[in-house]
């Protein structure tokens, strides 16, 4: 039987960045974070909300890119709910690498909007944390 060698997150582009964080992506490159999770046996999870305007489109299209259930009830909670219940409950997961990239900065997006999606994943991570899972996010804004 043949084992596939896994890679320490230190021969990863990841290395020296927490587990469980929620930060920019800064001088990540979206491609070096999939081959990473990918490395590592993570979920992979990328939304790009490029064409978003408003807090609808923005729970649409992550719903659509993540491929959550058509019941996905299109609010921060059941988002939350999307990234932590059912996934926990089909069994232990390996971690997760989630980008969010081009968040919208506009009247529809703004300021307290965009902390407020934030913060889900913010209690996504320790929502894993405390269950001993890595779960990272990786965010832009437009």
């Amino acid at each position: 039987m043949e084992h596939q060698f896994r890679p320490d997150i230190s021969e990863t582009p990841l290395k020296g960045v927490r587990s469980n964080i929620v930060q920019s992506i800064r001088a990540f490159r979206v491609q070096d974070l999939q081959e990473s999770a990918t490395a590592m046996g993570h979920h992979f999870l990328y939304a790009n909300l490029a064409t978003a305007q408003s807090k609808q489109d923005v729970l649409d299209m992550i719903a659509q890119q993540f491929t959550f259930p058509s019941h996905f009830g299109k609010n921060f909670d059941a988002l939350y709910d999307c990234m932590t219940d059912p996934l926990h409950k089909s069994g232990p997961q390996p971690g997760f690498i989630v980008v969010l990239e081009h968040i919208p900065a506009n009247g529809k997006f703004d300021k307290e909007a965009r902390e407020q999606l934030l913060d889900i994943f913010r209690d996504t991570a320790d929502f894993w944390a405390d269950r001993k899972v890595p779960f990272r996010c990786f965010y832009s804004f437009q």
